[in-house]
């Protein structure tokens, strides 16, 4: 490998389960050992890196065979916690010999449900950057329920690209990128770069992966929210020959997608509360007013003057959702008040935010 100048200092990577998992659905420990080899490469010369693999279940289903007598749940559970062991080991020994020591990080959805919950899980990963560590990151498959899911790693590695205030966030897929067509299509070509507001929707298959939860659309769709943070995403392949070095090299030109990232700044806060859609506690309704006041160019907050229904029970700091009158979701925020005073105060003039400017995100 020829090391260069690199474009990023601080970087998710997420594996996908296609790159890890050979056609029979088994772990291709070949390829993990061959992206083992750069991500250590990249540590060396200095680059901290949070590594979000997917591969548990490809693990475990290649020690336990498929039973027909268990269900969908059962098989995935089980394989989750067989093979999560034995992948985390594959990386332990992988690792070590570079003289790398990697950490095991098996979070939920859950726990980027409150703010407090939040910054102990970022505190914990920082720690172990701090101390050379790599942290391995997994959904836990093992007692997540689906209604508490992330929708696949290309979220989670979002969360944590976002969390960790990361320079880049890398995903790797089996395909080189989206396509202005098919991906079967010799005519078509990868679309090199996205900048905000391109509409790209038309060129989404909504098709799920083989052995992954996700599809392009999730990539799509986590890779603009991410870039609209300030964060450079990248949608590659991860079969390809070097894939991870070539991509932080600054003189490469790499077939990829380049989500650009924005040049807005977005505080640590706001960043946790983009993110917490699925956590809201309530709604907050509002008039057609407010809802172009929220959705200008200019920075404002949510005034109860401008409130014509609050729905849900919340405690003041919950996440509600900002809803306008035709029933559009316009984002979510953090309120300043519970439930009961937010009701109280509906239509009234002079009186403080109900979600402050810097506590709101809107889509």
């Amino acid at each position: 490998m020829v090391y260069l100048n690199m474009k990023y200092k601080k970087i998710a990577v997420k594996i996908g389960s296609n790159v890890l998992t050979r056609p029979d659905g088994t772990l291709d420990i070949t390829r993990m050992s061959a992206l083992v080899d750069q991500v250590a490469a990249l540590h060396k010369k200095g680059v901290e890196i949070v590594l979000v693999s997917s591969g548990a279940v490809a693990s475990g289903r290649s020690i336990m065979g498929v039973s027909k007598k268990m269900d969908v749940v059962d098989q995935r559970q089980l394989f989750s916690a067989v093979g999560q062991a034995k992948l985390i080991n594959h990386y332990w020994d992988l690792f070590r010999e570079h003289g790398i020591t990697v950490g095991q990080v098996l979070t939920m959805k859950e726990n980027f449900s409150s703010r407090r919950h939040y910054l102990n899980q970022r505190n914990c990963m920082q720690v172990m950057l701090d101390n050379k560590v790599i942290p391995v990151v997994n959904e836990n498959d093992t007692v997540s329920v689906s209604e508490l899911m992330f929708t696949d790693n290309d979220e989670l590695s979002g969360l944590i690209a976002s969390m960790m205030d990361m320079e880049a966030l890398i995903i790797l897929s089996n395909i080189d990128g989206i396509f202005n067509g098919s991906p079967d299509d010799p005519n078509s070509k990868v679309i090199r770069e996205i900048r905000k507001g391109e509409d790209v929707s038309d060129f989404i298959q909504s098709s799920k992966s083989s052995f992954g939860r996700g599809g392009m659309a999730t990539k799509t769709s986590i890779a603009r929210k991410i870039a609209d943070e300030g964060i450079e995403v990248y949608i590659a392949n991860g079969k390809k020959e070097s894939i991870l070095i070539r991509l932080l090299d600054k003189k490469s030109d790499v077939v990829c997608t380049h989500f650009v990232a924005s040049s807005d700044t977005v505080s640590s806060v706001k960043k946790w509360i983009a993110h917490s859609e699925g956590f809201a506690k309530g709604e907050i309704h509002v008039n057609e007013n407010a809802a172009k006041a929220l959705t200008g160019e200019k920075a404002v907050s949510l005034l109860p003057i401008g409130v014509t229904a609050i729905s849900g029970e919340f405690e003041k700091d919950d996440i509600v959702k900002i809803i306008d009158e035709s029933g559009k979701f316009l984002g979510v925020g953090k309120v300043q008040y519970d439930s009961e005073k937010a009701r109280e105060l509906i239509g009234k003039k002079n009186q403080k935010p109900i979600v402050h400017c810097d506590y709101l995100y809107l889509e």
